[in-house]
């Protein structure tokens, strides 16, 4: 009985600590980063977001690095277009009322700022590896840009990516969320059961997709970063297109639903329903949270991750990198997310809401069979496999992310192919966690990871406008000339 006390106050512990991480504090500081780096570079999400998608599918040829700039961007488009897109999108509408769709997109925004500094100040500090591959991120721009001085802060930085890919958001959720999807299509009344530990069944869907997803992310990350891009490279950009596709035809079918769809996005943002399905008492703060903070979530900007990836880019020019990297969020939030909620929206799943019962992945699935003009079988099927590859591979993105955070606090090989087998074994043993502790606390050094990489953004913000502002002003000028040297 003690320990069960002791277990129970450690949970209300973490749950606190997890609150507190994820709170107000951390979101008004991302999102004021997003806004001064959309002031320091002249709003480059608005006056270069052409630029950034053409540069998006069009790589450098004489640029140095490991894989193409596109390769970088599915490899962190992997880590960040997950379960995330489809259960927390439905969370946020659903807790946060349709306004918190609202206050995602502006997050998303500024965010976009945000992720444009991570990938120039990637490719500007990243580091050649004695045998021939590139390492940066938020470790390199703190203790390079920043100085030496502040070489804890990026251990520190480090330290919080390993644990963050190892024990919950790389492995254990995503895992889990791939495993329940399976379940849900397969044996939702559970009458295949394999083996049960505790009060809890495991049905043999669930057991035979471990495996498989197990087996499947060794084969992968054993390659390192090559293998990850490449196949990043395919399934990314298949499945955000299938993904995009579904949603696209569940807003042309209800297309006379669209005007009063946006209505109730924009008008619930400032004045929120008092009533949302099974949520009550819905306010602005509370719209405002859930949707800036899934929002976060979803797309990362701020946390430090992406830029891990960026640095492997084959380019010669941060400005370039970072502007491709900012497409992330873009596909993310602005497409994909958007999509999601305002799918929801318009078939009024967010109104089937019932706590603990009716909701995450079923409201979305409930959009998807109203919405969708066939069966609603079909329509099921095609979410789970969405689901499926989004959460594999950001299992594959964050492998990635954590062994080179690892590699900058040590660099034995034999260190990083240990953890490439523990990180292997999470994946395995994730269906099999029940522990709500496991989960809260990968929030929480998720979190954590963002301040050092906030008080680098901020202290490197000036670099980041001026030489942005100098490219801009170097290109101007070039294509003026070409302009007018063809008309002569």
């Amino acid at each position: 009985m003690q320990v069960f006390n002791l277990a129970m106050s450690i949970n209300e512990l973490i749950n606190k600590v997890d609150g507190m991480v994820w709170g107000w504090p951390l979101i008004i500081l991302i999102l004021c980063a997003g806004v001064w780096l959309s002031i320091r570079t002249g709003f480059i999400q608005v006056f270069h977001l052409g630029k950034a998608l053409k540069f998006m599918v069009k790589n450098e040829e004489d640029g140095t690095g490991e894989v193409t700039s596109f390769g970088a961007l599915c490899t962190a488009l992997s880590a960040t277009i997950g379960t995330g897109n489809i259960v927390g999108v439905a969370t946020a509408v659903c807790l946060g009322g349709p306004g918190a769709l609202f206050w995602m997109i502006v997050a998303a925004f500024f965010g976009m700022a945000t992720k444009y500094s991570e990938g120039f100040l990637a490719i500007k500090y990243r580091q050649k590896k004695d045998d021939g591959h590139y390492l940066g991120g938020p470790f390199y721009y703190i203790e390079k840009g920043m100085g030496e001085k502040w070489k804890w802060l990026a251990k520190l930085f480090a330290v919080f990516g390993v644990f963050v890919g190892l024990f919950g958001i790389g492995t254990f959720t995503q895992v889990t969320g791939i495993t329940n999807a399976v379940k849900g299509f397969f044996d939702p009344e559970e009458l295949h059961i394999a083996f049960s530990i505790g009060d809890n069944n495991y049905v043999w869907p669930v057991v035979i997709c471990g495996i498989i997803v197990t087996i499947c992310v060794g084969l992968v990350v054993i390659g390192g970063i090559k293998r990850i891009a490449k196949v990043s490279e395919v399934i990314v950009p298949v499945m955000a297109i299938i993904y995009i596709t579904c949603t696209l035809i569940i807003v042309i079918t209800n297309v006379k639903n669209v005007p009063s769809a946006f209505v109730t996005i924009v008008k619930n943002a400032f004045v929120p329903d008092a009533v949302i399905g099974g949520a009550t008492g819905i306010t602005i703060k509370i719209a405002m949270q859930k949707g800036i903070g899934r929002g976060i979530f979803s797309n990362e900007a701020g946390l430090g991750s992406a830029p891990i990836a960026a640095a492997a880019a084959k380019t010669k020019d941060a400005v370039r990198q970072g502007l491709v990297t900012m497409t992330g969020t873009f596909i993310d939030t602005i497409v994909i997310c958007t999509l999601t909620g305002l799918s929801i929206v318009m078939t009024q799943a967010n109104y089937e809401y019932v706590p603990n019962k009716f909701e995450g992945v079923n409201i979305t699935t409930f959009a998807w069979q109203n919405g969708l003009p066939w069966n609603a079988k079909i329509s099921a099927f095609l979410l789970m496999l969405c689901l499926i590859f989004f959460a594999f591979t950001t299992i594959l993105g964050w492998d990635y992310y954590s062994e080179r955070c690892l590699e900058y606090l040590t660099d034995n090989k034999y260190v990083l192919i240990g953890f490439r087998c523990i990180y292997v074994l999470a994946v395995f043993i994730g269906p099999y966690l029940t522990v709500a502790a496991v989960w809260n606390l990968a929030d929480i050094v998720n979190g954590l990871m963002a301040f050092p990489n906030l008080v680098a953004l901020f202290a490197l913000s000036g670099i980041v406008g001026k030489e942005t502002r100098a490219y801009f002003k170097k290109k101007n000028h070039e294509d003026i000339k070409d302009v007018a040297s063809k008309n002569k």
